[in-house]
């Protein structure tokens, strides 16, 4: 039955709403891939890979920019999975960006475990969702180039860039001295494969936006709920106390906010690679909550 309801929904017809069309199916062609500098730090340019649909309508696309993971020290937007996610999601008239960002534990001793120093998580976890706003920063203020929808913009990440995203939506204060050049972007939804926040307690009704969340009961590196980061022991230089998407869907729940959350019993980090197999309910978690405004609060166990 569940890969019957899985197949229906991957050949849903259009939906219109309004003026504009949601799209479950995947009805159009993908421009070939632009590339955009959106800023220079450090000394190297930090990227958005743009993947656009070839649409003949004037009708403004919603937005998706995903940031890729790899523990801040490797990945790329050129991963073929999230490549493969970004011409699915393009292909039902969404605009999307896999950026780039400084991997500032790139080629350290330490790496970002347990005997890289908490503080220094935190910096890093700084630096990576100043990067990521920026680039959704770039993109609004592109908006007319790239016929962009600022009204919904749907930001995502895998791992560490789920760490960041996440942070920097539900954690603001704690990851950016000045949040006011980001006030007024209009960011409709989250999406985190294996991610987590540095304090849920900082997550606020202005802040909860709705979530997509997909997590392992057994994650080895991320916490699924409340836990040190990696599982450092507690006279380790790393030990970081981190709250994981059980305690952010938690939370949510309690804001009264929207949010699809996949649970997999015993499943450690692999849970962070693209859930191909679930995305058609991902996508519809999206037109309805995102587009037809309304309240879906599920828990998936699996």
């Amino acid at each position: 039955m569940k890969k019957i309801l899985s197949i229906l929904l991957l050949f849903s017809c259009v939906q219109v709403i309004g003026a504009q069309e949601l799209l479950i199916d995947s009805l159009y062609k993908v421009r070939p891939l632009q590339t955009e500098i959106y800023a220079e730090k450090d000394g190297e340019e930090l990227i958005i890979d743009l993947y656009l649909p070839e649409k003949n309508n004037s009708e403004k696309l919603p937005l998706i920019v995903w940031m890729h993971g790899g523990g801040f020290a490797g990945g790329s937007p050129k991963n073929p999975q999230e490549i493969q996610f970004a011409k699915m999601a393009a292909s039902r008239g969404y605009a999307v960006g896999l950026i780039s960002y400084r991997l500032v534990r790139k080629g350290t001793a330490t790496g970002f475990g347990c005997d890289f120093d908490a503080t220094g998580k935190l910096k890093t976890f700084q630096l990576a969702a100043e990067d990521f706003m920026d680039a959704v920063l770039y993109l609004e203020k592109k908006a007319e180039n790239f016929n962009i929808d600022t009204e919904n913009i749907i930001v995502g990440g895998s791992s560490a860039g789920a760490e960041a995203v996440l942070n920097a939506v539900y954690n603001p204060d704690l990851m950016f001295e000045d949040t006011s050049k980001f006030s007024n972007l209009n960011i409709s939804a989250v999406f985190s494969l294996a991610g987590a926040i540095a304090d849920v307690r900082y997550l606020t009704k202005e802040q909860a936006i709705p979530g997509i969340f997909f997590h392992g009961t057994a994650d080895n590196l991320v916490p699924y709920a409340t836990a040190p980061h990696h599982y450092c022991e507690n006279n380790k230089p790393g030990y970081l106390i981190l709250d994981g998407s059980k305690t952010i869907v938690d939370k949510l729940e309690k804001l009264d906010t929207s949010y699809l959350f996949y649970t997999f019993q015993d499943a450690r980090h692999e849970i962070s690679g693209m859930p191909f197999q679930y995305l058609p309910q991902v996508f519809e978690f999206l037109k309805n909550v995102v587009f037809n405004d309304q309240k879906i609060q599920s828990t998936i166990y699996k």
